[in-house]
């Protein structure tokens, strides 16, 4: 089979590479969704009431880098709430010492 579809047999091995080194990395491959909303209520929140910038400016500056599919900020509780995957993740404002911090389970975004 090798020597008559040369290409055939190099794009199986290829496959049969990758899906070994998908199951490998499961577990990491799994946590991805989190990261992206995590990251982004992270910085959209560091951005907005660390460095005190105008709400359109990080919101921007967020969603120039990773694609959401929902956002909300709570601009009375100074709490931010993204979803991206499939995923929501809350960041909350702390203080002036502490800056921003994840919160460990993410409410689910209101219908606006």
């Amino acid at each position: 089979m090798i020597r008559r579809r040369p290409f055939l047999s190099l794009l199986l091995l290829i496959l049969l590479f990758l899906v070994a080194l998908a199951w490998q990395n499961r577990v990491h491959l799994q946590a991805f969704p989190g990261i992206v909303g995590a990251y982004s209520a992270k910085e959209y929140c560091s951005c907005r009431y660390v460095a005190n910038n105008p709400a359109d400016y990080c919101k921007a500056y967020v969603t120039l880098y990773m694609p959401l599919s929902g956002f909300f900020d709570d601009a009375i509780n100074k709490r931010v709430t993204a979803r991206g995957l499939g995923s929501s993740q809350s960041a909350q404002w702390q203080g002036a010492r502490q800056g921003c911090q994840l919160l460990p389970e993410a409410a689910p975004l209101p219908d606006a």
